[in-house]
């Protein structure tokens, strides 16, 4: 872009067809209306006038999967309850995205022992971008997941082939935070930790036979 630089007057700037496209999925962000357990109270309050959601284009939360394209899983996610939440996940258009907000949808949360009907941590079900831990999290916390999701969005790429996609690291920033277990400096080694820690999970998560 440094040869166009100088040449418009002030009112004009210069993009690309992918930011375009990246500046208008971050900046209507739809969320679904989707809340299992109390740390949905926490997501309605960050819908309300306070904390005004639509600032990031996120507020217009939708009754449907079909016009949602971010899933808040809020909540304890029973074994139940489990096959609901992939189904609907299923019914998102792509791109889609995922938070898990509260320890329980983390990792099972206070269930994670004792709780026989808890899915220990929702990523066995559903793919999860962003992690909100939290007992409930607060509602700038739930914001600052958003605003992840939106870096995320902006170093997508949809139309240029063979090029790295330049995405942001979730858990490097602010309330966004995984456990040493889960997290790396090195992105790759992070995904690593990642994949084994939820196959660790789905293995306690099976019932063994008698």
């Amino acid at each position: 872009m440094g040869m166009l630089e100088g040449r418009f007057d002030e009112n004009f700037f210069v993009t690309t067809i992918e930011q375009g496209i990246a500046w208008a999925r971050e900046s209507s962000m739809w969320p679904m209306t989707f809340g299992l357990a109390c740390c949905a109270i926490e997501m309605m309050a960050v819908g309300g006038p306070r904390y005004d959601l639509d600032r990031f284009g996120a507020g217009a939360f939708r009754a449907t999967p079909r016009q949602a394209d971010l899933m808040v899983v809020a909540g304890t996610v029973n074994m139940k309850m489990a096959s609901r939440v992939r189904r609907l996940y299923n019914q998102m258009p792509d791109p889609k995205f995922v938070i898990a907000m509260g320890a329980c949808t983390c990792g099972g949360g206070p269930y994670y022992k004792y709780g026989y009907n808890v899915v220990k941590g929702v990523d066995l079900v559903v793919p999860v971008d962003v992690y909100i831990p939290g007992c409930p999290p607060r509602p700038e916390a739930l914001m600052e997941g958003i605003m992840r999701i939106q870096d995320k969005v902006r170093g997508m790429r949809y139309l240029t082939k063979g090029q790295a996609i330049d995405l942001p690291i979730p858990a490097r920033t602010g309330y966004i935070q995984l456990p040493p277990e889960l997290d790396d400096a090195d992105p790759v080694k992070a995904l690593e930790k990642q994949i084994a820690w939820a196959k660790m999970n789905k293995e306690k998560a099976t019932p063994t036979k008698a």
